[in-house]
């Protein structure tokens, strides 16, 4: 007894000590918007805000806007004026990733301070995060914001063809006016890299050389690096069966991309090793049964109102019927055997037609891609850049400059060309 008395102190010591650890890790590139923090006030407002604008979403679920409308919900608070856009066409969104409203308005509403993201990124924005670090909040110009509305329309179609597309998930577009002081546009992200506790290590790839080198000692360890295409030398996205499910979503997405004259865009990604428990359960039954339902249901269910099993489970389901007393059940089945095939060949052509996946049973499934021995967390961003005037200005420029080397700047269908061919050529 003595001797357990003895050694309860050094447990909890211990304890303490890994949750401060864990703490330090969390906070790796983040400062908490505490009451001494310049944006303190700001984020107060901006959470005021959204609790209002979440709850009238709720109230108003029913009445989808068109995404062209570009809907504007005025709401008038002691000191500012939120307002909000397309407010139920981002909610019909976050449905359909299945957050819902209560969630989404804890993560923002809480009385946990908001984060600051601090990185070596170029970017003159400000970053929040909620401090779950589930979504982001960026502030964007009035070019950018207006770009993102005309084209949410053509946004939300491909996002309803291909659910389980790569491109960031927006989830709402905001602007607060405090009166004779700021006027700031706002858009919410989902977060690619969500959770994060096991990642350690960023990419940010663009398909190009000229400055795509990070230094990884350089800012010191408060600052989260990115690392960028250079730094990616001689490594590979080892995703086994999924690598050419993840080229082809690229390649749809960067078509997409080029369809409305973005370029300048990003892979972000990231990586973790998986767990033993991880590897040994991704192919248990149970989990293939969780995973294909997240999977169709994804975006909204295929043909019919029942959320059914999909061919792949149903594979697997005869695959592992071994016992024999199922055989006679097999038998009478077979009786059926036209209709069931015609129905399943058609939920495998819906499934194949719109480039599902079989997603991981896990957090933030949109952006996870399980390989044989890692996790990797993949999204394409910043897709506000338009090749006008100014992108071919810079383009000519840059052609002096950087004679016969990659840089970014060139037109869309070539950047969208490059950009797919380095993911293929580093994908296995």
């Amino acid at each position: 007894m003595a001797h357990a008395r003895a050694a309860g102190p050094p447990r909890a010591a211990t304890r303490r000590r890994w949750w401060r650890l864990r703490q330090q890790w969390r906070m790796v590139g983040v400062f908490e918007v505490n009451q001494e923090h310049e944006f303190y006030h700001l984020t107060c407002m901006i959470k005021e805000g959204m609790h209002a604008a979440i709850q009238t979403t709720m109230e108003t679920s029913g009445q989808d806007t068109p995404a062209g409308g570009q809907f504007r919900l005025r709401q008038t608070h002691e000191g500012f004026e939120m307002q909000t856009f397309a407010a139920s066409v981002f909610a019909k969104l976050r449905r359909s990733l299945d957050i819902p409203s209560d969630e989404y308005m804890n993560s923002f509403c809480s009385e946990d301070c908001y984060l600051q993201f601090v990185s070596n990124s170029k970017s003159k924005a400000d970053f929040f995060i909620t401090n779950d670090k589930r979504f982001f909040l960026k502030t964007q110009s009035k070019r950018e914001v207006k770009f993102l509305l005309s084209n949410l329309q053509a946004y939300m179609d491909h996002l309803e063809k291909y659910p389980h597309s790569l491109l960031v998930r927006f989830l709402g577009v905001h602007r607060i006016v405090i009166p004779n002081q700021m006027k700031k546009y706002f858009i919410v992200m989902q977060s690619v890299f969500y959770p994060d506790d096991r990642i350690d290590v960023r990419y940010d790839i663009k398909g190009c050389e000229v400055g795509r080198w990070t230094d990884p000692d350089k800012g010191g360890k408060q600052i989260l690096k990115v690392l960028k295409d250079n730094n990616f030398k001689g490594q590979s996205i080892a995703l086994g069966q999924e690598a050419s499910w993840f080229a082809n979503q690229v390649k749809v997405d960067a078509a997409f991309l080029q369809g409305i004259s973005v370029l300048d865009y990003s892979l972000l990604l990231a990586h973790q090793p998986l767990h033993r428990d991880e590897l040994e359960g991704k192919y248990s039954f149970a989990n293939l049964v969780i995973r294909t339902t997240t999977s169709v249901d994804c975006g909204g269910s295929p043909t019919g109102s029942d959320p059914s099993i999909t061919p792949l489970v149903a594979e697997t389901m005869a695959e592992g019927a071994s016992d024999p007393t199922e055989e006679p059940q097999a038998a009478a089945q077979e009786t059926n055997g036209t209709s069931t095939e015609t129905r399943r060949d058609s939920e495998l052509q819906e499934f194949l037609e719109h480039h599902r996946r079989l997603l991981p049973n896990c957090r933030n499934a949109i952006h996870v891609v399980d390989g044989p021995e890692h996790r990797y967390f993949v999204g394409i961003i910043d897709i506000f850049t338009v090749y006008g005037w100014k992108k071919r200005l810079e383009n000519a420029w840059k052609c002096v400059r950087y004679p016969g080397r990659v840089f970014s700047t060139v037109r869309p269908s070539k950047y969208s060309h490059r950009f797919c061919q380095w993911i293929q050529d580093h994908s296995q």
